[in-house]
């Protein structure tokens, strides 16, 4: 029943080259607009804030359509992309990126909530004892956010393991390019015999998932318990 197809194994590793691509790239950027969201009060910042929803609350094709308006050949910047060599629409690169978008709100939610509930007397001490800004963060903020932190990019991962709307309107289904594990299901139940690999695919898409969050739970436990004793 597990012994999968090379095209199946092809698309399990997709899948989880394009989820681990799109949770790292978004580190950065969702950290940064976590933090700017909780501790930082300036014009356009329900602006922000909606935006980076966004993705939670349009249909995952319109974002998908949105992405390839914009990054596609012809986009408004994929146009100017694609003379300097640099294509995301039908590539993995582009999945990732779709990945990324979807699963970005989630991620930032996660660290926001995190970051605000981090006691602010701490950072007052720091800030006190002439710590800068960043020392702040780098040394109280971002240690005592880092279960919320792990969580958000847990999130993350497990929305681009199952992301299947915004992938497919942007990257098509290009077996060994762009089909991930849900575009693959999604073929397989479309043709005669293939409701076998569409079961075989969806086990390893739960097994994945299940694992994902069991090691962020046994590591976000380790973590706290370390914060605790420190």
């Amino acid at each position: 029943m597990l012994d999968l197809t090379p095209d199946e194994w092809t698309a399990v590793a997709l899948s989880l080259k394009v989820a681990a691509v799109a949770t790292l790239a978004s580190l950065g950027p969702g950290l940064l607009v976590a933090w700017l969201l909780a501790k930082r009060t300036f014009p356009g910042r329900a602006v922000l804030d909606g935006l980076v929803h966004l993705p939670l609350i349009l249909p995952p094709v319109v974002t998908g359509y949105l992405l390839l308006l914009t990054l596609g050949r012809r986009g408004l910047v994929g146009a100017w992309l694609a003379e300097a060599g640099i294509v995301f629409a039908f590539r993995w690169t582009g999945a990732a990126l779709a990945c990324a978008v979807m699963g970005f709100p989630l991620m930032v939610r996660a660290m926001r909530l995190s970051i605000e509930a981090v006691d602010a007397r701490l950072e007052q001490a720091a800030a006190t004892l002439g710590a800068r800004p960043i020392a702040v963060f780098l040394t109280v903020t971002l240690p005592l956010s880092l279960p919320g932190i792990l969580a958000g990019a847990v999130l993350a991962f497990a929305k681009a393991m199952g992301e299947f709307g915004a992938t497919i309107t942007f990257v098509s289904n290009i077996p060994g390019e762009t089909q991930t594990l849900p575009s693959a299901i999604y073929t397989l139940t479309q043709v005669p015999g293939g409701e076998a690999g569409a079961l075989r695919l969806t086990l390893i898409s739960v097994a994945l998932s299940m694992t994902a969050l069991l090691l962020s739970e046994v590591l976000a436990r380790r973590i706290g318990r370390k914060l605790g004793a420190g």
